[in-house]
């Protein structure tokens, strides 16, 4: 086998929301695990990661993927990123969701997260009108038409990708926004859901280079009388599942409850313009949940109800969350007892989003 190139990709240290990053690097090949995969460096002062005079950060590789886009034997590679003498850096979330994941997985905790995003083109919306607004929202979810549709060739090569790379895609729907869609990814285990789900916002920011269009994932892209942009988190653990399992997910919802603030800490940046209580939302400042509520906090599914076992979805993250956090705070506060919630172990999750 020859040489391949090998995209390797990192969370920077942008605040209030980290940006992802990439390089890539060419070795001779082949690669059938991580840990054929050298580790690499990179400059965290371009990334606000670092001082100048002491600059360098490791790439540590932690999961890769085929190439969708380049083909052949080329991969992804996600990173965690490292200082210099190989502990977690500061802004390495994984590593504090790897010390969760371990803590309790014996529960089986397993996510699914719906990925809402919205294309622009230059400062509009892609298909919104120069300096002025489409008909008012109603007809564009899981809509059909050219008239009611912007970005569908975009949406299929990206749905595309994520398959060939081997991502567990479960479906994409037009949003209620006109140029906003959704992608879900799950359902699978805390480390590789978020794994997972950084890999597809690479491929879906790269792809939009080619059509000059950029997705964003800011909670409310357009001010006024229109859906903000979500992500969605599905949550269940092995007693869930099972029978009986209603009970459990009832008490999660409590403990939700108690850390409700906590929580909205590290749920996305500008979340607040999102979470108003109006289009679909619960009020930042109220916790509440319930069957079928899509206006809950937490919504309980109807099947599940039904069922009385299950999974619950919880409404809060915003589209621009990190899911390492987000999954970090939901098994803590959930799968923990109640003594032993994301309140009482603030190391659990990072400083960075507060």
């Amino acid at each position: 086998m020859g040489r391949i190139k090998a995209e390797y990709i990192w969370i920077d240290g942008h605040k209030p929301t980290a940006k992802l990053r990439s390089k890539t690097k060419i070795f001779d090949g082949p690669v059938n695990s991580i840990s054929d995969l050298p580790i690499w460096g990179f400059d965290g002062s371009s990334t606000m990661q670092a001082d100048g005079n002491d600059s360098d950060c490791e790439l540590m590789p932690v999961y890769f993927a085929p190439d969708p886009i380049r083909g052949g034997d080329n991969i992804l590679v996600m990173c965690e990123v490292n200082n210099a003498d190989g502990t977690p850096h500061k802004t390495n979330t994984r590593a504090q969701l790897r010390k969760v994941h371990e803590k309790y997985k014996d529960q089986e905790a397993w996510f699914g997260i719906e990925q809402e995003y919205t294309f622009f083109q230059g400062r509009n919306p892609l298909g919104w009108p120069e300096g002025g607004y489409p008909a008012p929202q109603g007809p564009f979810y899981c809509g059909v038409g050219a008239d009611e549709v912007y970005g569908r060739e975009i949406v299929e090569e990206h749905m595309e990708a994520c398959m060939k790379a081997g991502l567990m895609m479960s479906g994409i729907n037009a949003e209620v926004m006109p140029g906003q869609w959704e992608f879900q990814v799950g359902p699978l285990g805390p480390l590789d859901v978020s794994d997972e789900l950084w890999i597809a916002r690479w491929l879906l920011y790269r792809i939009g280079e080619d059509f000059g269009v950029n997705a964003t994932l800011h909670p409310k892209p357009v001010k006024g009388d229109w859906n903000g942009a979500g992500a969605h988190t599905n949550f269940s653990t092995r007693a869930m599942r099972e029978d009986g399992g209603i009970k459990v997910i009832e008490d999660a919802c409590e403990k939700l409850k108690k850390t409700h603030k906590r929580h909205m800490g590290i749920y996305g940046a500008h979340n607040e313009e999102r979470l108003t209580g109006l289009h679909e939302t619960c009020s930042i400042h109220e916790f509440r949940y319930g069957v079928s509520d899509r206006g809950a906090s937490i919504r309980i599914p109807m099947a599940t109800a039904n069922d009385g076992k299950g999974y619950l979805e919880d409404r809060r993250p915003s589209a621009n969350m990190d899911p390492y956090q987000v999954c970090t705070a939901m098994v803590a506060t959930i799968c923990g007892d109640s003594d032993s919630t994301v309140e009482d172990e603030p190391e659990m999750v990072s400083e960075l989003v507060s």
